[in-house]
C-alpha cells in the first residue's frame, strides 16, 4: 500500500511539474506573440507616419512647379500683348522718321510763299508753288499728320515750346500769341511741338 502510494505521489508531482512547464511554455509563448504584435504595430505606425511625410513634400513640390508654370505663362502672356502692341505701333507711327525730316520742307514751302511780290510772273509762279504744297500737305494728311492749331490757346507744355513770354494786353497770363513755327501731330503722338510765344 506504502508503495503504490509513494508511486502515486511521484505521479502527481511530475504531472503538476509537467503542468507548471506547460503554463511557463504557454506564458513565454504568449509574450513572444505580444511582443511580435507590439514590434508589428510600431513598424506600421511608422511606415504611414514616413509615408505621410514624403507626400506632404511631394504635395509641396507639385504646388511649386504649379506656381511656376503660372508665373510663367502670365510672363508670356505679358510678353505677348507687350509684343503686340510694340508691333501695332509700329506699324501707326512707321512713317513718323520721314515726315519728321519733310517736316522743314514744307517749313521751307510756306516760307517762300509768304514772300509777296507784286511782279504778275512771281505771282504765278507763287500760285504753282503753293498748288505743289497743298498736294504734298494732303499725302501728308493720308498719312495722319495735322498741324496743331495754337494761337489763342493755353500754353501746354506736352504741344508747345516756349521761347518767349511776352507782354500782351489782349490775352491773359499763359495764352499762345503768336506762332513762330508749327507743330504737327501724327494720329494723335506729338511729331513735333509748336515753337510758340506766351502771354506772361
Amino acid at each position: 500500500m506504502k508503495k503504490q502510494s509513494v508511486q502515486e505521489d511521484n505521479v502527481n508531482t511530475n504531472r503538476e511539474e509537467e503542468a507548471k512547464l506547460n503554463d511557463n511554455v504557454d506564458q513565454d509563448q504568449c509574450q513572444e506573440e505580444a511582443s511580435a504584435e507590439q514590434t508589428e504595430q510600431v513598424q506600421e505606425d511608422a511606415v504611414p507616419e514616413e509615408a505621410s511625410l514624403e507626400i506632404q513634400k511631394l504635395l509641396a513640390e507639385v504646388e511649386e512647379h504649379k506656381q511656376r508654370l503660372l508665373r510663367t505663362q502670365a510672363d508670356y502672356d505679358n510678353f505677348r500683348r507687350r509684343t503686340q502692341k510694340e508691333k501695332e505701333e509700329l506699324g501707326k507711327y512707321a512713317s513718323a522718321k520721314l515726315i519728321t525730316e519733310l517736316l522743314p520742307v514744307v517749313d521751307n514751302f510756306e516760307r517762300a510763299l509768304n514772300t509777296t511780290s507784286d511782279n504778275a510772273e512771281v505771282a504765278s509762279y507763287a500760285k504753282g508753288v503753293e498748288m505743289i504744297l497743298r498736294q504734298f500737305e494732303g499725302v501728308l494728311q493720308a498719312e495722319g499728320l495735322t498741324a496743331m492749331e495754337t494761337v489763342g490757346q493755353p500754353f501746354n507744355p506736352e504741344y508747345h515750346q516756349a521761347i518767349m513770354q511776352v507782354e500782351s494786353e489782349d490775352h491773359e497770363e499763359g495764352i499762345v500769341v503768336e506762332e513762330l513755327q508749327k507743330g504737327y501731330l501724327l494720329k494723335d503722338k506729338v511729331l513735333r511741338p509748336a515753337m510758340v510765344k506766351v502771354s506772361g
